[in-house]
Parts: structure tokens; C-alpha cells; sequence
């Protein structure tokens, strides 16, 4: 034992000469397994990724009249808007998002050069196509009273006579009209007498417990994230028209025949596809409407939603069935004939999402052909006419983002990558199931790992949280390396089983609700028993790559093998360890994730006293590993 003045002597010569022992080699905390910086969790949203005691989202119930004139392509429509202050807060002003403004000349997409988004074949232009457009506000009033408001290109601030106090309700009117572009920023538009209608009235933004007020403007690539609340709407077109919509139709007495409601009457209890509008009935106004003149007011209900979109053409073929009691339909011009099969590709993908993740929760999916590339609303999907398997996938993907963003409600303006890239993962197993037995069905799940090489460029990749209007490429940030992310994750990192029953579990526990990229990184660990830090860091924060290498195989003194595995990329990842004997026996090693824990070189002892011929890291290539060459020995 040393007296302790001779430590204390010994400390103090030691600080000295150049200060502490640590202080002269210092360490930072550079773990790949460090815990991940995130927010606290609070009272109103837990440490387990779930909703606390004290959680609240405000709620909006809009009714609507609008009018839709074919001759001048405008709508004229007024909105009643009720706002409940479920917020602990005192609003002294709303704020309101008027997404037709993407097409004025003086809003901000005019001064931009916003580049479309690219898919492969098509792409989504994020303009309006040189249309003057954009959305004129009449009047915004209260109790009959003007209310003062502010127009800050696609965004509104409405001012209060006095802040709405937490637990009040207040109701007032917008008055407004446009006219219909014919290319609505990919979103919504016309072609010829079709008119898909969405992202059209003035809608209000979302005040939540993580940012206030979201008012963050439209400007094409960032979608939209809006309250869930009811829907009372009422469309006013010429009666040649048929009209479809987020919602049920509250009047089918007044805008259907008596052949169609006993059509639709026979579909929702039908597994088989029944014709509401055949081919040969189609633009025939005799056949297909209740008047042959003048207009007609068609009224739709909806609760539980956050959006309403509509769609409108006077030629349209309707096919309806159902499955599991949700009424499932397709309109579509009839040009369009490769449609004939959407019916039987809607019920696969309601059902397929269904039965694996969460049951449809609303009364009718229905999707309609025409120019959006795809686009999806509540209950509405709009889908171009294209080739059989493009077809299959465009229609089970917009149906997929009913569940991400419409019963999930995450915020695309900033996190496209929890609804586009959870969407596309979801999609692939469906495209997988419905296409069994073909080439492209038993290959669709290897699509996003075959994109990695040409997308995942160094210096030009971009990290998945980054906001979709500075992504260069959105197709592969926000669609495809999610997909892939979850991919692995499932596959590589928890399996199906432990997987599917998390990811259940995030979109049960945050069904109509507004979680952000912790509740779902918190509830997936919470509910699998994984951290899983780790994994989130290097898809989602960075662009790390991986790189897997055998480095020695040799034969042990005490028998058995020695094999030396070293993680050269900045990426961590489990491993898949084949080891193939002499004799030809082959066995098959899982390694987890905890192989790194002591550093980026990892020795396995495998005891089996047969020769060994070769080892080989990830041969299944299931892996986005850069370098192949360095992934197996012979010996």
C-alpha cells in the first residue's frame, strides 16, 4: 500500500507535466451502439414509443358546399370549419394551408426550379405547368363578423378576436374559389371532362405538442400532414356527371338509379366483381343517370379522416365488390381496359393489408383511373392506366398509404420515409403474394437491394431524415432504401415473427393519431426487446455503408477453426456465416449484432473438428455489402 500523500504527490505531479491520465488520451463516446439522441420522452408522449397520460391532438370537422362548372374548369365553395383547442395552449391565431397556391405566379414553386421526381419510367412534376392558377380567398368570418387573415403564399393565418382558450371550440366560414389545373403539381388535375379533385379547399394545419403549429409550405415534394376530424360535403355538377369521393354517399336516392343502388346493394355482399356501369352503358346518359339535365348535388360523409378528394367524369365504367364487408370499387374510363382487373387487384390489397398488419377501418376503398401518376387521399386513390404489373403496383401502393399516412398520421413534410418507405416495404410483400409463381412475384422483394449500388452513391447519398425538399433523389431517400431498411430489419435483424408483431403494434397504438420518428423507434424496441439504436443511426441519421470481410481462417491448436471477421465500413450489421467442409457437409452460422460490441474485429471459434474447405459472409446476398471480393476464404 502507498501513504496516500504519495498518491495525492504522485496525481498532482502527473496534472503537472500535461494534466490528467485521461485528459492526455482522450476518448469519446464513438460506439456504434451508443444510445441514439432523441428527445425526452413527456407526458404526452412515453419513453416506450406510446402515447402518455397527458397526450392530445386537436380535432377539425369541416362541412363543405362546393360547386364544379366543366365550362369554366372552377370551383366555387364555402367551408364551415369547427376547431376544437384540445391543446393546454391558448391560440391566439390558426394557421391554414391553401394548396392551390402551388400554381399562382407569385407564389414560391414560380421562383423555383423544383426538380420532378423521378420513378424509374415516370416522373412527377412538381409544377403546375406554367397554369396561372391559385386559390382565392373571399372572406374569412366569424358569427357573420370579418375575421382579419393573412396570406403567406400556399400558407393563411387567421387572427382571433381573442385566443382560443385549451378545451374551447370555435366555428367560422371560408369562402373561396379556383380554377382546376390541368396538371396540379402531380397531385390532382383534369383530362378532357375527368376531374380528379384533391388538396382543394382550405385545410387546416396541424398543431401538435412537438412543434406548435405546422405550417410549413406546399411546395410539391413534401406531401401534407393535416388533423383527423368529420367531413360533410356537398358537390354541385352538371347531372351527366358521376361522382365518387372520400366518404358515403349520403343520397344515392338522388344522384343513382334504381339499377345502380341495386347493383351497389348486390356488391357489398359480393366477393365477385358486379358492373354498377358496364362498357357498353358508359357516357350514356339515359342508361347511367337519374335526369338528363340541369344539376345534380351529390353529398358525402366521412369521420375519422384527415383529407377528402373527389373525382368526377360523365364516361366512367364502375365496378364494385366487396370483401370482409368494406365496399371496394374502381372507376375508369373505358379506353382504359386493362382496368378490368383493378377490381380483383383492389380486393387483393385491401385484404392483403388487412389480414397482415391492421383491418381496414373505413367503408369503401375505391380507386379511379386517370392522369395523376398516383396519388392517394382518404378512401380515394387516383392510378394511371398502365401495364399489368405497373398497374398491380401503383394501385396496391396508393391503397398501401391508407394505412401510412391516413390512419398513421406522420408528418410527410418532414418524414416521408414513414409513410413512402413503410408503404413500398408493405407493397413488395403484396406484389410478391399476388404475382406468386411468376418471375417478377418471386423476385419484387429483391428490388430496392438491386437499386443500392446505383443509388447509394458516397458524397451524393443523402440520410433518410433529411426534408424532402432539399432530397436530390426522393425516389430512392424517401421510397426505396426505407423499404429496404425495414427489409433487413425484418429479415436480418429481428425475423418475421418478432418483426410483423412490433410493427403491428406501432400502427395500432398510433392508428388516427401523430407520431414522429422516435414513438416509432422507441415502441419497436419497446415491444420487440431489441435496441435498436444502432440499426436507426446508420440507415436513417447517416449514410453508413457496409462492408463484411473474412480476414483468417485457420485451424486451432486445441482442433476446431478460427475465423476472423472484421466490420470494415462504418455501417453494423449481424452476419450470415456459410461454412463449407471438406467432405461437402455445409453449415449455416446466424451471428448478431453483438459480434461488434468489443470492436470492428471479431473471432469465431467453430468447434466442429471436420476440415474446412471455405467460409463465405452473407451468401444469400441478402446484404448491401460494397465489397463482395473480401467476403470469403478458401482454405
Amino acid at each position: 500500500m502507498i501513504p496516500s500523500k504519495v498518491v495525492l504527490l504522485a496525481a498532482s505531479v502527473t496534472y503537472l507535466a500535461g494534466g490528467s491520465l485521461e485528459a492526455q488520451n482522450p476518448r469519446s463516446d464513438s460506439s456504434p451502439f451508443r444510445a441514439l439522441d432523441m428527445r425526452a420522452a413527456s407526458v404526452y408522449r412515453t419513453a416506450s414509443g406510446r402515447p402518455g397520460h397527458a397526450y392530445w391532438q386537436q380535432r377539425v370537422d369541416y362541412t363543405i358546399e362546393a360547386q364544379l362548372d366543366p365550362t369554366t374548369h372552377r370551383i366555387n365553395g364555402t367551408e364551415v370549419v369547427h376547431y376544437v383547442n384540445n391543446s393546454p395552449d391558448a391560440l391566439p391565431y390558426l394557421w391554414m394551408h391553401l394548396d392551390q397556391n402551388i400554381c399562382s405566379p407569385t407564389g414560391v414553386n414560380a421562383k423555383l426550379d423544383q426538380p420532378p421526381l423521378v420513378f424509374l419510367g415516370s416522373a412527377f412534376d412538381f409544377s403546375c405547368q406554367g397554369f396561372p392558377g391559385g386559390v382565392t380567398v373571399e372572406a374569412v368570418e366569424m358569427a357573420d363578423r370579418p375575421l382579419t387573415h393573412s396570406v403567406f403564399g400556399a400558407t393563411m393565418r387567421v387572427d382571433l378576436p381573442q385566443p382560443l382558450a385549451p378545451g374551447a371550440e370555435m366555428e367560422f366560414e371560408v369562402q373561396w374559389h379556383f380554377t382546376i389545373p390541368t396538371n396540379g403539381a402531380a397531385r390532382m388535375g383534369r383530362d378532357g371532362s375527368l376531374y380528379e379533385i384533391a388538396q382543394w379547399y382550405p385545410r387546416m394545419a396541424v398543431y401538435d405538442d412537438l412543434r406548435g403549429w405546422n405550417n410549413e409550405p406546399y411546395i410539391g415534394a413534401g406531401e401534407f400532414y393535416l388533423e383527423y376530424g368529420s367531413f360533410d360535403v356537398s358537390i354541385t355538377i352538371p347531372s351527366e356527371f358521376i361522382v365518387t369521393a372520400t366518404g358515403t354517399l349520403q343520397n344515392p336516392g338522388d344522384v343513382l338509379t334504381d339499377r345502380q343502388r341495386e347493383r351497389l346493394s348486390r356488391a357489398i355482399r359480393s366477393a365477385a366483381p358486379i358492373e354498377i356501369i358496364a362498357l357498353e352503358e358508359a357516357g350514356d346518359v339515359d342508361q347511367t343517370r337519374p335526369v338528363g339535365s340541369g344539376n345534380l348535388t351529390w353529398r358525402f360523409a366521412a369521420d375519422s379522416v384527415r383529407d377528402f378528394a373527389f373525382a368526377a367524369g360523365p364516361d366512367l365504367r364502375w365496378d364494385a365488390a366487396s370483401w370482409d364487408g368494406i365496399l371496394i370499387q374502381t372507376f375508369y374510363r373505358p379506353e382504359a381496359i386493362r382496368w378490368e382487373e383493378a377490381i380483383d387487384m383492389s380486393i387483393q390489397s385491401i385484404r392483403h393489408f388487412s389480414e397482415k398488419w391492421y383491418r381496414y377501418p373505413y367503408p369503401h376503398a375505391t380507386t379511379v383511373e386517370g392522369p395523376v401518376e398516383g396519388m392517394e387521399y382518404p378512401m380515394l386513390t387516383f392510378v394511371p392506366d398502365a401495364s399489368r404489373e405497373d398497374l398491380q403496383w401503383v394501385l396496391s401502393h396508393e391503397f398501401g398509404h391508407e394505412w401510412f399516412p391516413m390512419i398513421v398520421g406522420s408528418n410527410e413534410r418532414f418524414y416521408p420515409w414513414m409513410d413512402e418507405g413503410f408503404n413500398t416495404f408493405m407493397d413488395r410483400i403484396g406484389a410478391a403474394e399476388y404475382f406468386e409463381g411468376t418471375v417478377y412475384g418471386d423476385t419484387i422483394e429483391n428490388h430496392a437491394l438491386n437499386l443500392y449500388e446505383a443509388n447509394a452513391i458516397p458524397g451524393q447519398e443523402q440520410p433518410l431524415i433529411t426534408r424532402p425538399v432539399e432530397v436530390e433523389n426522393l425516389f430512392w431517400t424517401a421510397y426505396q432504401k426505407p423499404a429496404l431498411m425495414l427489409q433487413l430489419l425484418r429479415n436480418r435483424v429481428l425475423g418475421p415473427e418478432r418483426f410483423d408483431d412490433a410493427f403491428r403494434e406501432y400502427i395500432k397504438t398510433w392508428a388516427f393519431k401523430h407520431p414522429d420518428p422516435a414513438d416509432f423507434f422507441r415502441i419497436m424496441r419497446d415491444r420487440s426487446g431489441m435496441d435498436l439504436d444502432w440499426f436507426w443511426r446508420d440507415w436513417v441519421y447517416t449514410t453508413a455503408r457496409l462492408d463484411q470481410a473474412v480476414v483468417e481462417v485457420s485451424t486451432h491448436p486445441d482442433g476446431g477453426t478460427r475465423i476472423v471477421l472484421e466490420n470494415r465500413g462504418d455501417m453494423v450489421m449481424p452476419a450470415e456465416l456459410k461454412v463449407t467442409f471438406s467432405n461437402g457437409n455445409i453449415q449455416t452460422i446466424p451471428l448478431p449484432v453483438e459480434m461488434w460490441n468489443q470492436g470492428p474485429v471479431f473471432t469465431y471459434h467453430l468447434t466442429s473438428l471436420q476440415a474446412v474447405r471455405s467460409v463465405e459472409l452473407d451468401p444469400d446476398q441478402a446484404l448491401p455489402d460494397i465489397d463482395r471480393t473480401n467476403n470469403s476464404k478458401d482454405i
